[in-house]
């Protein structure tokens, strides 16, 4: 049973679309780097503490998610747990990266588009509230921020050609989507809500927003320590 939490538009803090859509700067950029577009920004007392997106083509390595890329660049300075701190990504963590959250307690997860194959945050599995976990404690985890911008993204991607792929599979022929289906029905955190009238507006598919300046864990840091990347780039 699907048990993902997704905040209607209306009902969405101003202050979590704002993160979110810092997190979709970064997953532009991951888009312009040809991997999946995926971005996050760990936010603690109304600051970006460390910012990342998926590395996975570039360094060749399946776990270089944005979370996890963000994550061992955060740690020596933010020792677990990380309870005061909310992590906004553009697309649902997946099981892996949800079962890392939990094991550095963090506190709160922002997500856009859920993650229907892999999610770990209620679309797939509860990693992010199960009670068969012994590590710390559950974490709120809430989804529907930019959504739709979310999913164009992903949409753009798997659209392109990745001739460095082990089978390239050619796509000229394939039109882009652009039709969402309406976002699922579910609960509402209260901590997700504020009035209406508060809202940020919405951010056009295809915009380019610019990230803030890199602090710690940002993008021209967050690569693994003394290494280069590999020849070639993609697979």
């Amino acid at each position: 049973m699907n048990k993902a939490i997704y905040v209607p538009v209306e009902e969405q803090n101003e202050e979590d679309r704002k993160w979110m859509a810092e997190a979709l700067a970064m997953a532009q950029e991951a888009l312009d780097n040809e991997e999946v577009p995926v971005g996050c920004v760990f936010v603690r007392d109304g600051q970006a503490i460390a910012r990342a997106r998926n590395r996975t083509n570039e360094w060749r390595n399946a776990t270089l998610h944005a979370e996890l890329e963000a994550i061992d660049h955060l740690l020596p300075f933010n020792p677990p747990p990380l309870s005061a701190i909310t992590l906004y990504v553009t697309v649902e963590p997946c099981v892996m990266c949800a079962s890392a959250l939990r094991q550095v307690g963090i506190g709160r997860v922002v997500y856009g588009c859920g993650n229907d194959r892999f999610g770990g945050c209620g679309s797939v599995l509860d990693v992010s509230t199960s009670d068969m976990l012994d590590t710390h404690a559950p974490f709120e985890a809430v989804g529907g921020f930019y959504r739709e911008e979310a999913i164009m993204m992903l949409r753009r991607f798997y659209m392109s050609e990745n001739q460095n792929a082990p089978n390239p599979k050619k796509k000229a022929s394939r039109v882009l989507k652009t039709e969402i289906a309406p976002m699922p029905s579910s609960a509402t955190a209260s901590s997700a809500t504020t009035p209406a009238s508060s809202r940020s507006t919405s951010v056009a598919p295809g915009d380019k927003l610019l990230p803030l300046p890199m602090p710690i864990g940002g993008t021209l840091v967050s690569t693994p320590r003394g290494m280069t990347p590999a020849p070639g780039g993609q697979q």
